[in-house]
């Protein structure tokens, strides 16, 4: 096509959509190439009994069902946003200190399952609280679909423990809020007018040396129209800092306009169905018993220990597989 490489935005746009076509069709010739070995080798373990072979070839069939499994959600993946980079963000609710020490509980969390996923993490803020814990913490999570499979985690979550805070050692239920965005582009379609901001700068109070105490490095930006507040602290140049929270600012912006476009489609039974974006999604109780539960599906597990160490993809995939399904696959119908 003639002058293609001559309209930059336009050549990474579809280069960007070109990578995530090849994904599949990589993926899809993988599943097949594996499937035609795990053949011959079945055909080689009934030839000559070889009771190794036959061991090898049902593993590999476990592990093909879970790329199949993996490649499945990922076919749910539709909006242009699921690939973009995530921006995470966690707020104490109700339980004083509790609360704050939950949050940093679930940013670890999260930050856990990131690894595990092999994500690179920029934690962009976090602000410790008084006595324990965190009054906020954000990062942007970059890797395959990343938002797509973090914005099923969007809601409010519930621990109940026994207090280490309390001298008493009564049990206590603590709530943190998490929220997820897409991470902004060049493209995406939000302008905001300089005379819509108000800059605020401060002194970092989190990790990042002492170079960072000394100077009013961290940024705050306030979206007077929205009263959006957006904090950036982690680098020690107020610059990137400004970059960074502005870019936060904008993703924002575009999540709270494209919530404003979905309810104004949605009929009542539509808003009824939508749980997963609701409140308590999930419950986590550490005492008298150990359980994880999703409100929204009735999915739960007893391996607390586990899911605290970021191995939440039970609870994230059967919110999108379920979710996919419609209202009647969540629990209590429409």
């Amino acid at each position: 096509m003639p002058g293609f490489w001559d309209r930059a935005e336009d050549a990474q746009s579809v280069l960007r959509e070109l990578k995530l076509e090849n994904r599949w069709v990589e993926a899809v010739g993988t599943i097949s190439s594996r499937w035609s070995d795990l053949e011959v080798l079945a055909q080689l373990a009934d030839e000559e009994e070889d009771a190794d072979t036959e061991s090898e070839v049902r593993q590999g069939l476990v592990d093909l069902e879970k790329t199949i499994d993996e490649l499945e959600i990922k076919g749910l993946f539709r909006d242009e946003a699921d690939a973009r980079p995530a921006i995470l963000t966690i707020h104490p609710g109700a339980g004083g200190i509790d609360s704050q020490d939950w949050a940093e509980m679930l940013f670890r969390m999260y930050l856990r399952w990131a690894d595990r996923r092999g994500f690179d993490v920029e934690i962009v803020d976090e602000q410790p609280g008084e006595e324990a814990g965190l009054k906020s913490a954000s990062a942007i999570l970059r890797g395959d679909y990343a938002y797509g499979y973090l914005k099923v985690e969007r809601g409010v979550h519930r621990l109940v423990r026994i207090s280490p805070f309390d001298a008493q050692h009564r049990r206590h239920t603590s709530f943190a809020s998490v929220d997820v965005w897409p991470e902004a582009d060049d493209e995406t379609p939000i302008e905001i007018a300089e005379g819509d901001l108000r800059w605020d700068t401060f002194r970092a109070s989190g990790a990042g040396g002492q170079h960072v105490n000394k100077t009013d490095s961290a940024v705050r930006i306030t979206h007077l129209p929205t009263n959006t507040v957006v904090t950036c602290q982690t680098e020690r140049s107020q610059h990137r800092n400004r970059d960074t929270a502005l870019k936060i600012l904008k993703s924002r912006l575009y999540a709270l306009r494209q919530d404003e476009e979905r309810r104004k489609r949605q009929v009542i039974e539509d808003a009824k169905g939508e749980i997963a974006w609701g409140n308590q999604i999930r419950s986590y109780v550490f005492q008298p018993y150990t359980l994880v539960k999703d409100h929204r599906y009735d999915v739960e597990t007893g391996n607390l220990q586990a899911v605290m160490d970021g191995d939440i993809d039970l609870f994230i995939d059967s919110a999108l597989l379920r979710g996919a399904a419609g209202p009647k696959a969540a629990k209590g119908g429409a």
